[in-house]
């Protein structure tokens, strides 16, 4: 493990101590053993990326403000987007060698089905029925036909069936399935599960303590994907003094720049032109500056090389090959 992943400077360490007011030290046992393939222990991602046009936004602030990206995520879905525009998000990012992932199919919220409008929120963001979950496969294989290396997912059932149809050869063996933070686990049991069936990186909500991260860390070595802001309608946290922590704890995480206080764009449409590219481009920003504090701390050398996007070997349930 480097130096930087078990002794990054903490915020306003050093003014504290001379104080008085140090804070203890870190514990070694609590920093994640684990890395990316490279040995890195840190990817971006940029997410709510909603077409072509967004996309040219997010490319050229990034190279405006110095911002590296490892992966682009949409989340209105395949559906919303026609082949043309598909293809050139897909030539975009693989001329700067970044992921690009895509959401797949309906979801609850989208659906006729009432109980998700209630208090208890009923099934969530789930696929509800057998064509909603064809809908989602549907997806998986329009996206991938076109190139999409990454798919987006917010159902276990979908996970599974997807993992299964990489398998067998329906969509690509390398293609890359990354659960939403809609469904994200909240524990390390359920964490093992969803890497078990399939997941690539798994969302976690931004809420989880530390600690939460280190009970993950013991179970699982899948990469780990965390809003350091996070959207309203998934807290509105901002978790920016905490991003070295994240990552010795965490790790390999990547880290996704959010925006708080910012209207939901999903389903995207050239309605919501205007907010969505403003939104985009301050995306960028706010990554530029977790990557500067990252910078101040000491913890901004285990970056993983850019144009990384694989996981490594992973635990699965065995797949059992379908009969007629």
């Amino acid at each position: 493990m480097t130096d930087t992943a078990t002794a990054a400077r903490r915020p306003g360490e050093q003014a504290l101590s001379a104080l008085g007011l140090g804070a203890p030290a870190l514990d070694p046992a609590d920093a994640s053993s684990h890395t990316f393939p490279d040995g890195g222990r840190w990817r971006t991602e940029i997410p709510s990326c909603e077409g072509p046009e967004a996309l040219a936004v997010i490319l050229k602030e990034s190279s405006r403000l110095d911002v590296p990206i490892h992966r682009i995520s949409q989340g209105s879905g395949v559906w919303m987007l026609t082949d043309a525009e598909i293809t050139e998000m897909v030539e975009a990012t693989a001329e700067r060698d970044i992921e690009l992932c895509l959401f797949t199919g309906p979801r609850g919220t989208w659906d006729i089905g009432g109980s998700v409008r209630s208090d208890s929120r009923g099934g969530g963001l789930r696929a509800r029925g057998h064509d909603a979950v064809a809908g989602c496969i549907e997806d998986a294989v329009r996206a991938t036909e076109l190139g999409v290396k990454c798919l987006l997912v917010a159902d276990e059932g979908v996970l599974w069936t997807l993992h299964r149809a990489r398998t067998s050869g329906i969509i690509p063996a390398d293609t890359t399935l990354k659960v939403s933070a809609l469904i994200g686990p909240v524990n390390p049991a359920a964490y093992a599960v969803y890497e078990r069936l399939g997941a690539d990186s798994l969302n976690v909500p931004s809420d989880l303590t530390l600690d939460h991260l280190t009970e993950i860390r013991r179970v699982s070595a899948a990469p780990m994907d965390m809003y350091i802001e996070a959207p309203d309608d998934l807290g509105g946290y901002i978790r920016m003094y905490e991003v070295a922590e994240l990552i010795r704890r965490g790790a390999p995480l990547y880290l996704k720049f959010g925006l708080s206080k910012a209207p939901a764009i999903y389903p995207w449409g050239t309605h919501l032109r205007d907010v969505t590219l403003d939104t985009a481009r301050e995306r960028v920003r706010r990554g530029r500056l977790a990557l500067d504090l990252l910078a101040r701390h000491g913890a901004d050398g285990d970056m993983a090389p850019l144009g990384t996007r694989l996981p490594g070997t992973l635990n699965r349930f065995p797949v059992e090959t379908a009969t007629a």
